[in-house]
C-alpha cells in the first residue's frame, strides 16, 4: 500500500523509554497500512535497542521497518530513515518524546485529504507541548497568533514570530520530497542537528499548512538530555559547529526572497549566536571564548549585513557584555529567562 507518511524515531540506547514512542504513534494512527515507522538504532551499545526495533517489526511488518548503523549521531538517524522513507511525508519523532493520539489521527486525516485531492503542500505545522519532567507541569507551543488556521498559504501571509515561537523541528512535518531536495547538511557525531533541519530546508517550502493541534510531547529532564544545562555548557563546541553551519547555508539578505521569511530566519539565527554567546560564558572549556571569537570573526566575514544585526542588535549586546561584570550579567539574564521560559 502507499505510504502518506514516514516517522522516523532515531534511538541510541533507548530501551527504556522507546516503546511509549512507537506506541503512540501506532495508537494514534490506528495501525493504518499507509503509515510507515521507520526505527533507527543508531550503533546502540548499552542495551536491547536494536531487538526493541525489531521485535516491533515482526509484529507489524506492514508498517514498521527497524534499520541498523554504526553510531553517527542524530542528524545520521535522522538521515538513514529518511533514506527508508516511503511516505509523501516525513517526520521525526525523538525517541523520548511522544505523539498525542487524537492530534496523530487529525495530521494522518489532513495528509489523505491532501493526496486524495492532490493538493501540494511542502511543509505542515502543528504544536508542541514542553513536558517538565520535574515538577509536572507542562506548556504549549502554537502559533495561532502567526499562522494562517485552516488553508493552506506561502511564507508571504505568515506573521512576526515571537523569540519562543520557532519552528523547531517538533512542530514541522516536510514532503519527503522537499528534504531530498537539496539534502540537510547534518554533520556526524553532533547534537543540535535539530536546527539545522528547522532551517536550512524552509526557503524550499512554497506552500505550508497550519493544523492547530497540541501533536509532539517533548520531554523535558533527563540530567544527559542534550538540551540540560550543564550538557549545552559542555558541547559548546557542537553548538558552534551547527551555528557556523547554518550561518554558511544562506546569504539571508541576498538568498531569501520572501521578507517575512527571511526576517523569521534572521531572528532564529540570532538567537543561535546568543546561545553560542552565553553557553560560551557557561562553558568550563578552557577555548570557549576563543571560539566564541572565531564565529563571530567568521560571520564579519562572511556576510557583514547579518552580522550587524546579530552582534548589535539588543540579543547580541546583551548577550556579549564586556569584562567580568558583563559574564556575570549575562549569565544573570540567562537564568532569569530560564526560570520564565523552561526551554531546557
Amino acid at each position: 500500500m502507499k505510504k502518506v507518511i514516514t516517522f522516523a524515531i532515531p534511538c541510541y540506547n533507548s530501551a527504556e523509554y522507546m516503546d511509549k514512542c512507537i506506541k503512540s504513534i501506532l495508537v494514534g494512527t490506528n495501525y493504518a497500512e499507509d503509515v510507515q515507522v521507520v526505527i533507527v538504532d543508531d550503533g546502540s551499545t548499552k542495551d536491547d535497542t536494536l531487538a526493541k526495533a525489531e521485535s516491533w517489526q515482526e509484529r507489524h511488518p506492514s508498517i514498521v521497518k527497524a534499520v541498523h548503523q554504526e553510531n553517527g549521531g542524530h542528524g545520521m538517524a535522522v538521515l538513514k530513515g529518511l533514506g527508508n522513507a516511503e511516505g509523501t511525508y516525513f517526520k521525526v519523532v525523538d525517541s523520548d518524546d511522544w505523539l498525542d493520539a487524537e492530534a496523530c489521527a487529525t495530521l494522518l486525516g489532513k495528509i489523505r485529504e491532501l493526496d486524495e485531492t492532490g493538493e501540494r503542500v511542502d511543509l505542515i505545522i502543528s504544536n508542541y507541548v514542553y513536558e517538565h519532567v520535574e515538577d509536572g507541569s507542562s506548556h504549549v507551543v502554537n502559533y495561532r497568533s502567526v499562522l494562517p488556521v485552516g488553508r493552506a498559504f506561502g511564507w508571504n501571509d505568515i506573521r512576526h514570530f515571537k523569540m519562543t515561537q520557532n519552528l523547531l523541528m517538533h512542530a514541522l512535518c516536510y514532503r519527503t520530497d522537499v528534504l531530498r531536495d537539496g539534502g540537510v547538511p547534518m554533520p556526524a557525531h553532533t547534537f543540535y542537528v535539530d536546527n539545522i533541519y528547522a532551517y536550512v530546508p524552509l526557503p524550499r517550502c512554497r506552500t505550508l499548512y497550519y493544523l492547530d493541534v497540541d501533536l509532539y510531547r517533548y520531554f523535558i529532564g533527563r540530567e544527559d538530555q542534550s538540551v540540560n544545562e550543564k550538557v549545552m555548557a559542555g558541547r559548546i563546541d557542537q553548538q558552534v559547529k551547527i551555528t557556523r553551519i547554518m550561518m554558511r547555508s544562506y546569504h539571508l539578505y541576498q538568498d531569501i526572497e520572501s521578507y517575512a521569511l527571511r526576517s523569521y530566519m534572521v531572528n532564529y539565527f540570532v538567537i543561535m549566536m546568543m546561545i553560542c554567546s552565553v553557553f560560551s560564558k557557561l562553558s568550563d572549556h578552557a577555548d570557549a571564548m576563543a571560539e566564541l571569537d572565531r564565529l563571530w570573526s567568521d560571520l564579519y566575514d562572511y556576510d557583514r549585513r547579518m552580522w550587524r544585526r546579530a552582534r548589535l542588535g539588543i540579543c547580541g549586546l546583551a548577550t556579549n557584555l564586556p569584562g567580568a561584570g558583563g559574564r556575570a550579567a549575562t549569565i544573570a539574564l540567562y537564568r532569569t529567562a530560564q526560570r520564565f521560559i523552561k526551554f531546557n
